[in-house]
């Protein structure tokens, strides 16, 4: 296959049913309604169990904004720390500092615990000031292993021209395109952005709610 399908899903159920529908990763999360929390550690280590696909999990202690205290910054640590212990591909974060830059130092601490797991940096630099920037900012660190990116805007299809610019700023990391992508446009979107991963909560069929 030319390309990376990743199942944004929140239960068991529907990783099962991703993994067999065609699914290459899962990205796992809680409470998708606020755009992905932490899993408890009960499903991480069950999805983690039961499925022969890479399992991605989102460390991310609340919702809101991606500005983080201390505390929530331990919270983290911790969850990436179980993550890796009992052998998750990889981690899904994403720190902004006040002024809607990457908070990098937050970043790369927090990315120096999760290895040797790959770790994504999610849509939190959608609402950075730049994205470009933001990218080679995480580029340069040499401790992120790809971006999860709509381009700024709330479909993949209308960041378009944004994703070509960020594939061509994200050197080694790779690219996962998200905005409404689903099974039934994802061909379609390839075509036309030229990735080599794509992410959606209906990116295989049967996991339509």
């Amino acid at each position: 296959m030319s390309y990376l399908k990743e199942a944004c899903v929140e239960s068991l159920e529907q990783a099962i049913i991703a993994e067999k529908n065609g699914a290459n990763r899962i990205e796992l999360c809680a409470n998708l309604e606020l755009d992905g929390l932490t899993p408890s550690r009960e499903l991480i280590g069950l999805v983690k169990s039961q499925l022969q696909i890479p399992v991605h999990v989102m460390i991310r202690p609340r919702g809101g904004d991606f500005n983080y205290n201390s505390a929530e910054i331990e919270q983290m640590a911790s969850d990436i720390t179980f993550c890796k212990e009992i052998g998750v591909e990889g981690v899904v974060l994403g720190m902004l500092a006040n002024d809607k830059t990457i908070a990098v130092e937050s970043v790369e601490k927090l990315a120096i615990i999760a290895k040797p797991m790959k770790c994504i940096f999610h849509k939190a630099i959608d609402e950075t000031r730049n994205i470009l920037e933001s990218v080679k900012c995480l580029r340069e660190t040499g401790l992120i292993s790809g971006i999860l990116t709509s381009g700024g805007e709330s479909t993949a299809i209308k960041g378009l021209s944004q994703l070509k610019n960020i594939l061509l700023e994200a050197g080694d990391m790779q690219v996962i395109c998200a905005g409404k992508i689903t099974d039934g446009n994802i061909e379609e979107l390839h075509q036309k952005i030229g990735a080599k991963a794509y992410h959606g909560k209906r990116i295989v069929p049967g996991l339509e709610k």
